[in-house]
């Protein structure tokens, strides 16, 4: 069919999903990156009859035509297409200029200037929007050839300029590099299409870099073997082994990458590396400048002033961490590592010492402030990113003031962050780290905490000795039998540890939903919007986390009424719980930060989200980097702690049925644990003890 567009009932920015008026009567639903009213449209498909809006026209491809007839002509330009046009200038535009309009806009604009009281600022303002808007739909026109949303496609434009198809097509695989969201399939695809030959030396040093970080830095390592990369960037692409020895050549000249014989390190991770293997060698080799600790005397007047009584591991812990230089306390849950903390941070501060306290995650650092009675901050916050110099404001250069630093949840720091943290602290300085060698490892490539204790370096100290636990406490006892892969204890009664059998995937559903939004809230109390987070292995099937956000923000209220914006498959809706699952310095948001939409502006397709208590505002471009948090993955709730949690664990996430996984998720419960699913699992979990090892180096460095 064709027509013109009389105006437009729905666009969806994100998908391009479209409901059109047009001029002949008729409804047409398709999808187009952008239209307006007064254009002509050209569509195929077929006339169907909604249930609800009647008979329309569902269009499978759709294409959009500059307006013809001076009618559509003024009612486009009039549209609020250019900035600056309304209606009674539309009018004279056409009445001045008629069919030729169009033409007169794109290349003689300065014949404006003939129009009665505009002047030559206005003009200028209009020629540009006109442009702007020419150039923008030839870019949105590009991103939906290679399925780039308009959401990604505008910060491409960004980046790149209004020029950004010629860029895009001199490199295409800058977008893997530039752009965060764009892998190498989708720059293969365009380099592919543009002309860019299968076995260029440019398609086979991208696939170099790709490689690496899929193979290792996503999996966590350091490094991976060359004959490995050559041979998973061959299964990828067929480019011939010998063109990608000869990209890794290049790759390596230009100081991409950086090979320490059959290893090979993407550049940063190499540089992060070698960094943090330096500055805890400059930290132990340089004196501290504290009056010498009385150990023994300090440890007896902490425990008259608290009224404890440390126990033989713990006391041996709180004086290696005093007359130490570098200290790691490792533990699961319960043993005391707080208490030391506490203990540390006290006789530090009676001494006049300048203790600096912080953790990985906000959950974490406000966990560790409400224990120790001391602020605390995140890592990030404490080295202040500062978005003019797009570095930290803290770093080798400026260090940060202080006698003592504490680190908590030490296992979830990478080798990127431990570089940034390390370079910042003073070489005179204590260092103490804390944290849980048994849960699972940073999510960023590396195994700080686990190299430093296997070098052998740094003096460290295990507790085990369970002591916070009560009568009917059973979460801390079951970390620990699953940590040393013994079947659970379980109780009748009033406890904080259930197991509930439930074989069927969609009943399993069901009874999450109704434990959050009635079952817990009734008995426990617990509010169900900010004390009670549900935990899946994974993401994806009828129990991950998608197919569960899907279904609690139904149920919980977060429906039709409120305010909503559509990224993809998922919908904001003020009063959502989100998460933020990339650190956006600028913003001083982090990856794993969970906050509240506050407000959504649906039109301008913007909200604020309410992070601790801060509002931060988020526009079209950023919405990528946020979740539904009403269900997470175990390893985005790493570090941080919940008064009731939901763990899942069923024969649908076999790959990932291992016990630091279960370990993990268990430990995140403060004062309730529901562990739903089946037996097999749960025992399949437990047996499980599958160390993966991380190809790292900071071990032999040190």
């Amino acid at each position: 069919m064709e027509d013109v567009v009389k105006s437009v009932v729905f666009h969806n920015p994100e998908n391009g999903y479209t409901v059109l008026h047009l001029e002949g009567g008729d409804t047409l639903v398709g999808k187009a990156q952008a239209v307006w009213p007064g254009e002509n449209i050209v569509a195929e498909g077929e006339w169907i009859d909604d249930k609800v809006h009647g008979r329309q026209f569902k269009a499978t491809t759709l294409t959009c035509i500059a307006p013809k007839t001076l009618k559509g002509i003024e009612k486009y330009l009039a549209s609020g297409l250019v900035k600056g046009v309304g209606p009674k200038l539309a009018a004279a535009i056409v009445a001045k200029f008629g069919e030729d309009t169009l033409n007169v806009l794109s290349h003689q604009s300065q014949k404006l200037l003939t129009i009665p009281k505009l002047g030559k600022r206005k003009v200028e303002q209009i020629r540009q929007s006109w442009h702007a808007n020419e150039s923008m739909r030839e870019n949105m026109i590009f991103g939906q050839t290679y399925g780039i949303s308009i959401a990604k496609m505008t910060k491409i434009v960004k980046r790149y300029g209004p020029d950004a198809i010629s860029v895009i097509k001199a490199d295409p695989y800058r977008l893997c590099r530039d752009i965060w969201g764009i892998g190498f399939l989708t720059a293969d695809k365009i380099a592919l299409s543009v002309g860019i030959e299968p076995n260029s030396l440019l398609r086979a040093r991208a696939v170099i870099g790709y490689t690496l970080e899929t193979e290792a830095e996503e999996g966590g390592h350091c490094w991976t073997f060359a004959n490995d990369l050559l041979l998973h960037a061959n299964e990828l692409t067929a480019i011939p082994v010998e063109i990608l020895a000869e990209a890794l050549k290049l790759e390596t000249a230009d100081s991409r990458v950086v090979q320490e014989g059959e290893r090979v390190y993407l550049r940063p991770l190499y540089r992060a590396e070698k960094s943090v293997a330096e500055r805890i060698s400059a930290i132990l080799r340089t004196p501290h400048r504290l009056k010498p600790v009385e150990v023994e005397r300090a440890v007896k007047w902490w425990e008259a002033k608290s009224g404890m009584k440390l126990a033989v591991r713990q006391q041996e812990a709180l004086e290696q961490s005093l007359k130490s230089k570098f200290s790691i306390i490792t533990g699961g849950p319960g043993v005391g590592k707080t208490t030391i903390i506490k203990a540390l941070v006290d006789i530090f501060r009676a001494r006049k010492e300048q203790v600096v306290l912080a953790a990985p995650t906000g959950r974490a650092a406000k966990r560790m402030t409400e224990s120790v009675g001391v602020t605390a901050q995140t890592i990030h916050r404490l080295l202040k990113w500062n978005p003019g110099t797009n570095r930290f404001t803290f770093d080798a250069e400026r260090k940060y003031e202080g006698d003592v630093f504490i680190f908590d949840e030490a296992s979830m720091i990478d080798v990127k962050l431990a570089m940034d943290l390390l370079s910042a602290i003073p070489d005179q300085a204590v260092v103490v780290l804390v944290g849980d060698t048994d849960q699972l490892p940073s999510v960023g490539a590396g195994n700080v905490l686990g190299d430093l204790i296997k070098s052998g370096k740094i003096p460290s100290v295990k507790l085990e000795v369970i002591f916070r636990q009560d009568a009917s406490g059973l979460i801390v006892r079951n970390a620990h039998h699953i940590n040393e892969g013994q079947p659970l204890e379980l109780r009748r009664g009033d406890t904080d540890f259930y197991f509930v059998r439930i074989e069927d995937p969609e009943e399993c559903v069901k009874r999450v939903i109704e434990l959050v939004t009635e079952r817990i809230p009734r008995k426990f109390g617990f509010d169900p919007m900010e004390e009670v987070q549900v935990l899946s292995p994974m993401r994806r099937n009828a129990l991950g986390t998608d197919n569960l956000n899907y279904r609690l923000q139904a149920a919980l209220g977060r429906g039709q009424g409120a305010a909503s914006i559509s990224r993809g498959a998922f919908v904001f809706r003020e009063g959502d719980r989100i998460m933020q699952i990339r650190n956006n310095y600028d913003k001083d948001v982090y990856n794993g930060d969970v906050g509240f939409i506050r407000r959504i502006d649906p039109v301008e397709r913007r909200m604020v989200v309410e992070f601790d208590g801060r509002p931060v505002s988020y526009d079209p471009g950023d919405l990528d980097e946020l979740v539904l948090a009403y269900a997470i993955t175990i390893h985005k709730s790493q570090g941080s702690e919940y008064p009731a949690v939901i763990v899942l664990m069923h024969t649908q996430h076999y790959m990932m049925m291992e016990r630091n996984l279960l370990y993990t998720a268990i430990t995140r419960g403060k004062k309730l644990v529901l562990l739903l699913g089946v037996p097999y699992a749960v025992d399949k979990a437990i047996q499980t003890n599958t160390v993966r090892e991380r190809r790292t180096s900071l071990w032999e460095r040190l």
